[in-house]
């Protein structure tokens, strides 16, 4: 039996498009977005998937917006929920309702920079190394046990543009390699620490990038 997976977008979706790309022992069985015209809406209808607009702007409360669209949520029975792009902060109740099978992609080394502006915060801090995370989502923003990691260097020339596009191709990468783990079963949360059956230590779950 595959793995079944709700996906929850904002935009275009790019890390969707690579989900959806990579043939994943998964059945995507919803594709949620709180903005009714996002891009990613159109693209999965264009693959044949189930989409649902919620429009968060017709709550005057966060809780209750997570409340409608957690419920939307286990109407599809999913294994995994999956945070493509999805650019609101999830309230505890709905992250607590669904902890341990949330994943979530963040654009850069956590637990550096969480939150917005990555690549211009890693640029004005000079670091020589910069990339991506996979991680479970707890009530902590950008925080939760550590999946798969992507490490890109920074270059003398690098702009915001620059970096990101190239932090961008390794989320590609590597979102679709820790859905495939999960999947498959293959990811252990040893007391916080994530990883692969069998294997105790973390090197296992990192991916550097060019």
């Amino acid at each position: 039996m595959s793995c079944r997976v709700v996906v929850l977008l904002s935009g275009r979706g790019s890390n969707f498009q690579a989900i959806v790309e990579a043939a994943l022992p998964i059945e995507i069985v919803a594709v949620i977005s709180n903005r009714p015209q996002a891009a990613g809406l159109a693209f999965a209808r264009e693959h044949g998937l189930k989409t649902v607009a919620l429009d968060h702007t017709v709550h005057t409360e966060r809780e209750a917006f997570d409340a409608q669209l957690a419920d939307e949520i286990e109407r599809h029975q999913p294994d995994l929920v999956v945070l493509a792009g999805y650019m609101r902060i999830l309230s505890p109740a709905f992250i607590k309702r669904f902890e341990g099978r949330l994943l979530n992609i963040h654009p850069s080394l956590l637990p550096m920079f969480p939150g917005l502006k990555t690549h211009e915060r890693a640029l004005a801090e000079g670091v020589k190394i910069h990339g991506c995370t996979v991680h479970f989502v707890t009530a902590q923003l950008d925080h939760g046990p550590i999946v798969i990691q992507a490490a890109v260097p920074v270059r003398a020339d690098d702009t915001t543009i620059t970096l990101a596009t190239r932090v961008l191709a390794q989320e590609h990468q590597i979102y679709p390699q820790a859905i495939r783990w999960f999947a498959e079963g293959k990811l252990v949360n040893n007391g916080g620490c994530v990883n692969l059956k069998g294997d105790l230590t973390s090197q296992s779950v990192l991916s550097t990038g060019a």
